[in-house]
């Protein structure tokens, strides 16, 4: 229904004949003489009139604009409102409609739901993919579905849920096709067009997984939605007899018995052993010993330990099976921009390398490339119940970035039990995949749905990401001790504090330029000349050099004296009696021992390796560059935490006490810092250089107590901040990273303890910031690499031994793996540990918690891959936290000013003059269409002023007073084929009219004017506008406008409170880089009609104010990167955040 004549003049012919359309459509329902909700500019939908008395009001008062969709008369509400809802442009689902019908729908509430695509899909081998899709009722026969009843199964303790499920499933391949396709092909009861019996229910389960909702209020809603329903509708009776059914589209796992000391897996060759060929244990749980009597019937044996291992092969196959998934598998090759920056894995160094040791491999870029992780969660969230259960995940890096890091995207591959870590026996469970990733490498027959053809799908793991401990279990290398880095490995330069009981790594000289002055000075460090070269990082041929000749055996094995023990037992013996022999050794013995000559019991280098890694049974894996990826994340927490704890000096966290100072004595350094003694006969230590005092502290503190960020920009850092005990703690690791990057230099700023601290403070923060972008320069990387290496040659001066943990060395080789591997956003562990928080809340049954996990999983796997062929909102197509508008309302909006409104909105009846002339001005002045009417306005000025010079100022100045006045006039004369739409719009002037909003989502930002902000904690009001030349102009959001023209174009405007940064006096930069405005010192105040206080929505940039207590009316600007923005080298890209 065309609705333009809303926004026309109410003399026209068309808004009088829109009344009437308006009128008739409104009353088509309504009785003769009944009333409807007016909805002219003075009732606004408030009070009912009949249908003179509306036609009256909307003939003399006008129609209320924005009204576009007429819910209050009977309009459908679309779930989609123009004209500023969101419909995601880079989401998975963004090319639906090539796997969906496109046909209009019947009805209006006919839902798009893609059954038949589901199926093939789910089904789809090369052999029985035709098959599927062509089947007929006919040769279906009378197989529709028959909802099982389980309500009164029972369940004895050695039965999981999965177990009974799958009891009396005797039922072929075909017989399961066979009712799923006919039930997608049958109504949900006569006379629905909107659900067929398989759509409803997966719908349903859908909801269920998408919203959380438990398994009893599942089962309460099929209870009151089977009475309210037709009885031939059937629906299961509770959650588990649904889950029967939708289990049958997803895919399956294996349980795999494992020894209880983590020896072997009863797989393969020993599937059928009873017990452990190692250990001796048996594969089976000890009933006797848990009070369980064998005695009666015998029940079932219980496994000791449970493998739960989700094929990999089957899950490759169906991102094939899938023709929008099988497109962008192939995104890596095809859809990547290669212009030598770093936006994605493929453009680093270790996939070119990979690329041309293994041309056959990259030949294909439907082959797949696959990252691996995996850390220890307790899935009781007690932190008092030992409890560790570890999950290894899959990562298919061939994805696009605003989908490959998605919960979505990635694989579970097993669910290793606890209750304790598997340590270096992780091996152990890793062989199924090692077997299927052999496979994958020779090639497997998959079909792709995208080219309806057969092809040999093979996939390579690239590389491990873990924090550093499972890095030790993965790698082999222990990250303990003096060897403790696994890069520089037996090149690790470190010694152990006597007295800290702990080891410091330092030696960042070698990283040096050979002629630096740093390598000569011996007192500022550690004493010593540099001389030496920077390590060179260890390769996997060199790992495996350091293993020739050593044997290593898995598993927690016993001593001797219990395996004769167990043996003796074994043969019907009794156990020994006594005390062991020998259990404690003599003082003698240890004496003796530590007379020994240290050098027959100092380790070697080799002796760091406590394993020979089982990824090396991988063919290329020797080969790759970058085998093991430093986890970002947590490098970030543990220095910003050793930073916080030492400026702060708090209890145990602090790098600076009494046996730091006196470890600093013993190696004959900084004597200055050495411990005094006082008058009482006390240790006192003396001042460093990061010491802070009591008063310093407090206003550090205050600062981050009284921080007001944009929202989601960081969590509530106030809830950790005790500004009188001068404390900061419980903070995660986000907060860590923000505190580390962003406010800590402002905070720091207005207290720190010298000048030196700060300077390695701020230089830290561009490090990490610059390492945490998302597209990365080979050239700046070098750079950086040379500012890294200054900086901790600078921390070595100013801070103590005892703060070199391994975690602060691990910061000189950062860059170099992300020259290897990309940007880090796909190597650090923030998407695996909001992965690990989904896994532990479906943990329903804490008797067995792995189990829980893997059935919890398998639904929302199985729904997951169902809700890519569902029309409405899935996990695909949920809008993100600040979306990106439509293309029809990009179109609509001039000036690419489309977004996404927050809050109700305003309507303005009429808007003040001075407003509406500032606002137009500044429209006309920033159209680049208008520039050849811009200079034949000011050619005919010239003219008419006889005078060839007019000076620029005298210029803009006749442009804002009389350019608006002469366009329109020009325009109106003028039948010029050459003046556009908009142009012709424009010229007419803005309505009178128009909308206010008070927030406003555009860019990934998130805007809030700062009347709606004064009462929350948040700062959204910050902005910062970058002129032609460069100028950076920051303010504060102050009025959103939306601005009518004819034709239906509009226009979102920003009104901003603008801060003077032309004179010091408005802004200056710090001696440490760092911009300060001044909040008493505007351009203008905006009040007159020669102000400029408006910018289009799409200029700005989001920037948060901290105030500088030691300056009045001073505050540090700092910079917000929007939220999900991904630049791909052409246009930038939006996709969703979970």
């Amino acid at each position: 229904m065309d609705k333009s004549w809303m926004s026309k003049q109410r003399t026209d012919d068309d808004y009088k004949d829109g009344v009437d359309q308006f009128l008739a459509f409104a009353f088509c329902n309504v009785r003769q003489g009944g009333k409807i909700y007016c909805p002219c500019v003075q009732c606004k939908n408030k009070s009912t009139r009949n249908y003179d008395d509306v036609r009256t009001h909307l003939r003399c008062n006008g129609i209320l604009q924005g009204y576009t969709t007429w819910v209050r008369h009977g309009e459908e509400h679309d779930s989609t409102p123009s004209p500023f809802a969101h419909i995601s442009a880079m989401t998975n689902n963004q090319d639906a409609s090539r796997h969906r019908s496109t046909s209009p729908s019947p009805a209006a509430n006919m839902r798009n739901d893609d059954m038949q695509g589901l199926l093939n899909a789910a089904f789809s081998t090369a052999d029985n993919y035709d098959t599927v899709s062509s089947s007929s009722d006919e040769e279906m026969g009378d197989t529709a579905f028959e909802f099982p009843d389980i309500d009164n199964c029972e369940m004895d303790d050695s039965q999981s849920e999965d177990d009974i499920v799958r009891e009396g499933s005797d039922t072929s391949k075909e017989d399961i096709i066979s009712r799923l396709m006919k039930d997608a092909q049958t109504k949900l009861y006569p006379g629905c067009d909107a659900f067929s019996k398989l759509s409803f229910l997966v719908t349903l389960f859908h909801l269920k997984c998408l919203h959380g909702w438990t398994q009893e209020s599942f089962t309460a809603l099929l209870g009151v939605m089977s009475a309210a329903l037709p009885e031939e509708v059937n629906l299961p009776k509770n959650y588990h007899a649904a889950k029967k059914i939708i289990r049958e589209l997803g895919l399956d796992y294996e349980k795999i018995h494992a020894c209880p000391k983590d020896c072997m897996l009863f797989y393969g060759d020993r599937a059928n052993q009873q017990t452990c060929h190692i250990c001796g244990s048996s594969r089976w749980a000890d009933r006797k010993r848990k009070g369980e009597p064998m005695e009666g019937e015998e029940k079932k044996k219980r496994p000791a330990k449970i493998l739960r291992y989700f094929p990999l092969i089957p899950r490759l196959k169906r991102l094939y099976a899938c023709e929008q998934t099988a497109t962008e598998m192939r995104w890596h090759d095809e859809g990547r921009t290669k212009d030598g920056l770093l936006r994605h894995p493929a453009d680093g160094e270790a996939w070119k390398d990979f690329d041309s040791r293994c041309a056959d491999f990259s030949a294909d870029s439907r082959n797949v490339r696959l990252g691996l992780s995996s850390d220890g969660f307790n899935p009781f969230r007690n932190m008092n119940s030992k409890h560790s259960t570890w999950p290894v995940v899959l990562i298919p890096y061939n994805l696009p970035p605003w989908i490959c890091m998605k919960q979505t995207s990635f694989i579970l591959s097993m669910i290793i039990p606890g209750p304790d870590s598997p340590g270096n026996d992780i091996d152990v469970y890793l062989q199924p995949l090692i077997d299927e990733l052999l496979q994958l490498w020779k090639g497997v027959e998959t079909f792709d749905a995208s080219s309806k053809k057969k092809f040999s799908l093979r996939a390579a793991l690239m590389w491990t990401l873990n924090d550093f401990p499972a890095l030790a279990y993965l790698y082999g290398w222990s990250t303990k001790g003096r060897y403790a880095c696994p890069s520089c490995g037996g090149l690790t330069r470190s010694f152990v504090l006597k007295k800290g009981n702990k080891c410091s790594y330092m030696g960042h000289r070698r990283w040096l330029p050979r002629s630096h002055p740093y390598r000569r000075r011996k007192q500022q460090f550690d004493g010593t000349m540099e001389t030496e070269h920077a390590p060179v990082t260890m390769s996997g041929s060199s790992v495996l050099r350091l293993l020739e000749g050593k044997i290593f055996v898995y598993g927690k094995k016993k001593d001797q004296q219990e395996a004769e023990e167990t043996e003796n037992e074994a043969r019907g013996g009794k156990k020994a009696k006594g005390k062991r022999k020998n259990k404690k050794r003599k003082r003698a013995q240890r004496k003796n021992r530590s007379e020994e000559p240290s050098s027959q019991r100092e380790k070697k280098t080799e002796d760091w390796l406590k394993k020979r890694s089982i990824f090396f049974k991988l063919p290329y894996w020797e080969h790759n560059l970058l085998r093991h990826n430093l986890d970002v994340m947590h490098i970030e927490k543990n220095v910003c935490d050793n930073l916080i704890g030492t400026l702060l000096n708090l209890e145990a966290k602090t790098k600076d006490d009494l046996n730091a100072r006196l470890d600093l004595e013993n190696l004959g350094l900084r004597p200055e810092l050495h411990p005094q003694l006082d008058d009482k006969g006390n240790k006192v230590l003396p001042d460093a250089p990061f010491t802070m005092s009591k008063n310093q502290k407090q206003i550090l503190c205050s600062i981050i107590k009284n921080l007001r960020t944009p929202d989601g920009y960081a969590s509530n850092l106030s809830r950790c901040v005790n500004v009188k005990e001068c404390k900061l703690c419980g903070l995660k690791s986000h907060d860590c990273h923000v505190l580390i990057e962003d406010i800590l230099p402002v905070a720091l700023r207005s207290c720190y303890p010298s000048k030196d601290v700060m300077k390695i403070v701020v230089a830290l923060a561009s490090f990490f910031k610059k390492l945490c972008s998302r597209v990365l320069d080979i050239s700046e990387l070098d750079k950086l690499q040379e500012h890294i290496v200054l900086t901790l040659c600078d921390m070595e001066r100013v801070f103590l031994p005892s703060f070199f943990t391994v975690m602060v060395h691990l910061l000189v080789h950062l860059v170099e793996e992300a020259k290897l591997g990309g940007p880090v956003q796909y190597r650090w562990m923030y998407p695996m540990e909001r992965l690990f928080v989904r896994l532990k809340a479906l943990v329903r049954n804490r008797a067995s918690p792995e189990g829980s996990i893997a059935e919890g999983y398998k639904a929302e796997e199985c729904l997951t891959f169902c809700s890519r062929f569902l029309d409405g909102t899935t996990r695909f197509t949920r809008p993100s936290r600040n979306p990106d508008p439509s293309d029809k309302d990009k179109e609509m909006y001039l000036f690419e000013s489309a977004g996404k409104p927050i809050g109700k909105a305003i309507a303005v009846n009429k808007f003040d003059h001075k407003l509406l002339i500032q606002a137009h001005k500044y429209v006309l002045r920033h159209c680049d269409e208008l520039e050849d009417l811009r200079r034949e306005f000011v050619e005919a000025e010239r003219n008419k002023h006889q005078q060839a010079n007019l000076t620029p100022s005298f210029i803009q100045d006749l442009v804002d007073k009389h350019f608006a006045d002469w366009l329109e006039q020009k325009v109106l004369l003028s039948n010029d084929s050459s003046i556009t739409k908009n142009i012709r719009s424009l010229a007419g002037k803005p309505h009178k009219y128009g909308v206010r909003y008070s927030g406003f989502i555009i860019n990934g930002f998130r805007f809030h004017t700062r009347s709606r902000e004064s009462k929350r904690l948040t700062q959204n009001s910050g902005v910062v506008n970058i002129s032609s030349d460069g100028t950076n102009y920051y303010g504060r959001l102050t009025d959103i406008i939306e601005l009518s023209y004819k034709g239906d174009y509009k226009v979102v405007l920003f009104k901003c409170d603008w801060y003077d940064v032309h004179h010091r006096s408005g802004m200056k930069n710090d001696e440490f880089g760092l911009t300060l405005v001044n909040f008493n010192r505007l351009i203008h105040t905006g009040d007159k009609i020669e102000h400029d206080p408006f910018v289009f929505s799409s200029q700005v940039s989001q920037v948060f104010y901290v105030e500088d207590p030691n300056a009045e009316g001073w505050n540090v600007v700092v910079k917000v990167r929007p939220r999900d923005l991904f630049d791909m080298g052409t246009e930038p890209l939006y996709g969703d955040e979970e």
